[in-house]
Parts: structure tokens; sequence; C-alpha cells
């Protein structure tokens, strides 16, 4: 089968984790007999510093008519100036919004032999398998109005928090599908104490939750969510939220992998084109030195056959690789290991 992909390689240590990943792709594409075409793009600091944009029409046009899109990561100091007209972080959510993405997937699974490298206490890790569901398209990043301004002699700025029942109703739904094929529970995290929203949220998914009577649903508030996910995240199966809560939430869990580097993610549209990233930043402090653990990325390729393509064998041969690597000690630096990104990569190949 033939497939386009655009890949945006983007800041820092992107454009050397998706060179990494390409390279399993094609390993894939050679295995089982597929074509995978790639046109790379910029977009966020590097497509600033070119165009003049973090994100032009051109290249969301390009990403619109792909059947999958591959990302590396956006930003850095150079581009931190708050009095910016333009950010990569811009880019980011005008590319998710192009693409009509409205749910982000990030899987937490701790592996075996990478239990020590997590901050935790190795008994809390055990069995720790999440899928936390991000919603994409709501909440304080998207809200209206948005603005900073001088009152008087202060400055004042206000972000809105927002969200229709219908945006709700669609990613809670997914979470119980999903839920279906795992532990069936599913943890739907709120500030209903607080929040109007969240109190509109928290009734959505109690009315979607009763068309699954055999998911179990549970709500929490998003502060004693935050605590669990530490205390005890094997009790844990699937989570759902809204935006920033999700967005926060996910980088905290990235810490029972071990490393932030491992963690992949999808984000998906209801019927378009999915886009596929590592959790990570662009870590500029690392970028050059070829040390960045490129999993989380190789990771989100199998994350892109899976979701986008179809191709189920495909994913799951990747995962397998990475997953047969780090038992046999495999290891980047932010693992405590030696192997530089490329070594770390051949490694995965080699048990293809």
């Amino acid at each position: 089968m033939e497939f386009k992909i655009t890949l945006l390689p983007g800041d820092g240590i992107g454009p050397e984790v998706v060179e990494e990943a390409v390279r399993v792709l094609d390993v894939i594409a050679a295995k089982y007999n597929h074509t995978f075409q790639y046109q790379e793009r910029l977009m966020g600091g590097c497509s600033i510093d070119r165009y003049g944009t973090s994100l032009t029409d051109e290249t969301l046009s390009d990403c619109q008519s792909s059947d999958a899109v591959l990302l590396g990561a956006v930003g850095g100091p150079k581009w931190d100036d708050p009095n910016a007209k333009d950010r990569p972080e811009r880019g980011l959510l005008a590319l998710r919004k192009g693409l009509s993405v409205f749910a982000n997937l990030r899987p937490v699974k701790v592996h075996a032999a990478l239990i020590g490298a997590s901050p935790l206490k190795p008994e809390r890790l055990q069995g720790v398998d999440i899928l936390v569901i991000r919603e994409l398209t709501g909440g304080l990043y998207f809200g209206q109005p948005k603005l900073r301004e001088m009152r008087g002699d202060c400055e004042y700025a206000v972000d809105t928090l927002e969200y229709y029942d219908y945006e709700i109703k669609r990613i809670v739904e997914l979470a119980f599908k999903l839920a279906e094929g795992r532990k069936q529970k599913v943890t739907s995290v709120d500030k209903a104490n607080v929040l109007e929203s969240s109190r509109l949220w928290r009734r959505v998914a109690t009315d979607v939750g009763k068309k699954y009577p055999d998911v179990n649903l549970e709500h929490q508030l998003v502060d004693s969510a935050a605590m669990r996910l530490i205390t005890g995240p094997a009790t844990m199966d699937v989570i759902v939220t809204e935006n920033m809560f999700g967005d926060i939430l996910t980088d905290e869990a990235s810490v029972l992998a071990g490393s932030m580097g491992m963690l992949p993610s999808a984000s998906l549209s209801e019927a378009g084109v999915g886009l596929y990233e590592p959790i990570h930043g662009s870590a500029p402090d690392i970028a050059g030195k070829g040390i960045a653990n490129p999993i989380g990325t190789i990771l989100s390729t199998a994350l892109l056959l899976r979701y986008s393509l179809k191709l189920e064998e495909e994913a799951a041969c990747i995962e397998q690789a990475v997953d047969r690597a780090i038992t046999d000690g495999a290891r980047t630096t932010d693992l405590g290991g030696t192997l530089t990104t490329r070594q770390m990569t051949d490694e995965i190949i080699k048990h293809f």
C-alpha cells in the first residue's frame, strides 16, 4: 500500500528524533511491502525564522492533504519573548485546529525493565498501563475573549475557559469506546467543585456513561487526580479530561515511565488526518548532541500506523521491537545508559 506522510521535524531535538523515526518507518515499509512518501515542511520556530510565521498556509494545506502528519517538537528560548507577535506554540495550536483533531491520546505504560528509572517506589509502578485522553478543541487555549491590555495604570489579561456539550460528549464517548477494549474503567477528571464548565463536563460524562453499562465511570477532581497519578497509578485505566488539565496531567504521568522521552501521542480527528508526536519538548539544551531519546517518536509512528493507516500488525511490530530492545538493556542517557539517538534506533531495528 502507498501512503503520504508529512514530516514536521520542528525545533531543537525534533529533527534528530524524526530522522530516526523515519528510519524505522522505512524498515516497516520494506518488511511489509508498503510505500511511504514523505514531504518535509517547516513548522514552529524554524518556520518563524524562514517565513515570519510559525505555520504557513501552504504547510497546513500540505498536512491536510496527507494521510498522516509526524511532528518532532517546537519551541525554544530563541522564540520565548512574551511580546512576540508569533510563537512556535501558536503554530501547533493552529495546526491542531486546521486538522480538526479533537482527541489527544497519550498511553503511559511502565516497562518492567525501567521501573528503576522512575523516582517512584517500584511497588507503585507494578502494572501501570494508563491511556490519557485529552480534549483539544476547547478550554482556555481556544476560548474567547482572550486578551492582554492596559486598563488605567494596570496591565490586564484574560483567558476564557469554554466548552460546548457536544465537544465534551464526543471526547467522553471515545474514552468509553477505548475503555471497552481495556480494563473497562473510565476516570473523568474535572474541577466541578469550582468551575461551571466542569459541572457541564461532569453532567455530560455521566449521561454518556449510562450508554456503556459494562464500563465503570468514576469522577475525580483534577487536584486529587494529580495526587493519585503518583500515589496509585495502577488503579487507573482510561483518563479523560479537558484541554489544560490533560496537558498538565500527561506531563506529570511521564515520570511514571522513567523519562518524558519514552511517551508517544496521537491527536485524532473524527474523519481526517491524524497528528502524531512525542510528548517531550524541543530540549534545546541537548539539541545537536545526538543523545535525545527517540523512543517517544518511534512509538508515535506505531500509533500513526494503527490509527491513521489502519496497519495494526505493523504498529505492533514496532512496539514489540521497542519492548525487546529495552528488555535487552538498550538505554539512552536519560534512562541512565550511554547509547546515542542513532544507536538506540539501531538496537530497535535489530529486533524487527
